[in-house]
């Protein structure tokens, strides 16, 4: 047995992995698995939760395996997962009623726009600090409802859950004894009170949706259960829940105010920790929980940009100009500086601080010798563009997190990239920090599960343990960097004027 073990269980928006760390943070074993993808419209974009689950427990047993572990010991299981992807099950049977709605999903775009011709946004800004956009979950709750025949009877009788992928899994893991969220997966859901720290009676009315639907909203680190002692060979506490870019605000260790964390997986969300206080954006940020420990909020001003790594998986999968992901950074490195094309990838709209779910992906400054070597380097360089945006919206929103020179510490597939961070640190003309583990979504759900067993350290000593695996410093001159950002201003100004 190794005293201190914890299962992280991170399921994401294309894959989901299982990780076990000791108690010094060490991964003992892991284990991942892809799952398939469906767009059944242009705009729709849904998984099928049962292959979720198959996933996550095949995920979890290899893992486990591969550690040497049994699950007995195994002192505690976190959750971390893709935030606003909605779930509608029977109470009964468990069997979801539909596949779920993805996060990306865009079908809920004309409901929020009747719902802001209402005159419903400031209200709801104000109550979750979010907007209305179909990315967030409770519209895709809503439109479930108005869509499954006999949804909302089953619904107002109590007889079906609504969830997030958190919720689904922990129903699952615990037999159907628990139906549980915690604060920061409940702060995406349009209809969560981030003040009071409750489901808002108001907002479910607009939106049509029953409270008997809703879990029961817990601390980030808390009891949720214990796992079907036939799932993993032996019952597992699950101690940690948290959304996947929370958790990583967590395994960064981004527990002081003014810190800034950045993820770059399939999208790209920056978070800077405002403390206790939540603070109102002025530039179309959101205003969101970024834990919540013994009963005691952290709040945080996040960025939300929902095409990063896509754009190098559109390169890929749709182009065919790449074998694997990382064949960009040596096209990219390659490329004709000469040559000034912009690549907006709003493949499925702009997301901050535009929020214009009707744009579209556009190239522009194209010419004859353009080839891949340039369309590379514009994916790439598209992800450190809106990074920047965000940022200075940040520093706008909040000038109380300027205490100094801002370092941006980083995580998730594309910082694997060496070129890309480089690009990076040049176009924000500040530091770039990437740790020497990556995966800190894994690693924050693991934290937080170990933290409520008690078997893993304090918020401080967690933090003096991060480990810095290497700096990125800006090289690129003032000059070209400006010239760079006004290509992009424009390119993103004739995209949304399209």
């Amino acid at each position: 047995m190794t005293a201190g073990a914890i299962l992280a269980i991170d399921q994401g928006t294309t894959s989901t992995r299982a990780m076990v760390f000791d108690a010094e943070t060490r991964v003992l074993g892991q284990a991942q698995q892809e799952f398939e993808q469906h767009y059944p419209r242009p705009g729709w974009v849904e998984h099928e939760p049962e292959d979720i689950w198959r996933g996550t427990l095949a995920v979890a047993r290899e893992a486990l395996e591969r550690a040497g572990l049994e699950a007995a010991g195994v002192a505690a299981l976190g959750i971390t997962n893709q935030r606003e992807t909605v779930v509608l099950w029977d109470r009964r049977t468990g069997k979801p009623l539909h596949r779920a709605i993805v996060w990306q999903d865009r079908r809920t775009a004309e409901l929020c726009q009747r719902l802001k011709d209402q005159g419903h946004e400031p209200l709801f800004t104000e109550r979750t600090g979010l907007l209305l956009d179909p990315y967030f979950a409770g519209t895709k709750l809503a439109w479930l409802l108005d869509n499954l025949e006999g949804a909302r009877a089953a619904a107002e009788a109590g007889k079906l859950a609504f969830g997030t992928i958190d919720s689904f899994l922990i129903w699952r893991l615990t037999g159907g004894r628990v139906h549980a969220t915690d604060a920061t997966n409940a702060s995406r859901t349009l209809v969560y009170d981030i003040r009071r720290n409750a489901w808002d009676e108001e907002l479910l009315a607009i939106l049509g949706i029953p409270a008997a639907l809703l879990p029961e909203v817990r601390d980030s680190a808390a009891d949720f259960g214990t796992t079907e002692p036939g799932l993993l060979g032996a019952a597992v506490a699950i101690g940690g829940v948290a959304g996947d870019q929370q958790a990583a605000t967590v395994g960064q260790a981004c527990f002081a105010p003014g810190m800034v964390k950045s993820t770059y997986g399939t999208g790209c969300f920056a978070l800077v920790n405002t403390g206790e206080q939540p603070v109102a954006s002025k530039h179309r940020l959101l205003t969101t929980i970024a834990y919540r420990l013994d009963g005691r909020t952290t709040y945080a001003l996040e960025g939300s940009i929902f095409v990063a790594g896509a754009a190098v998986q559109w390169l890929r999968d749709g182009l065919g100009i790449i074998e694997k992901a990382s064949d960009s950074n040596a096209l990219a490195a390659a490329a004709d500086p000469l040559q000034q094309i912009v690549l907006v990838p709003a493949f499925v709209g702009l997301g901050a601080p535009h929020w214009d779910a009707e744009a579209r992906g556009a190239l522009f400054g194209l010419t004859r010798n353009s080839g891949p070597k340039e369309l590379a380097l514009a994916a790439l360089e598209s992800v450190a563009f809106q990074t920047h945006d965000l940022i200075e919206c940040m520093h706008a929103d909040w000038p109380a997190g300027d205490t100094g020179e801002m370092v941006l510490r980083v995580d998730g597939g594309m910082t694997a990239s060496d070129w890309t961070l480089q690009r990076l640190a040049d176009i924000l003309a500040a530091p770039v920090d990437r740790p020497t583990v990556l995966e800190t979504t894994a690693l924050g759900a693991a934290w937080l599960a170990g933290r409520h067993a008690g078997v893993w350290p304090d918020r401080d000593e967690f933090a003096r343990r991060w480990q810095l695996d290497r700096r990125f410093e800006p090289q690129m001159d003032e000059a070209q960097r400006s010239r760079r950002l006004a290509l992009w201003r424009d390119a993103v100004r004739r995209t949304l004027a399209a």
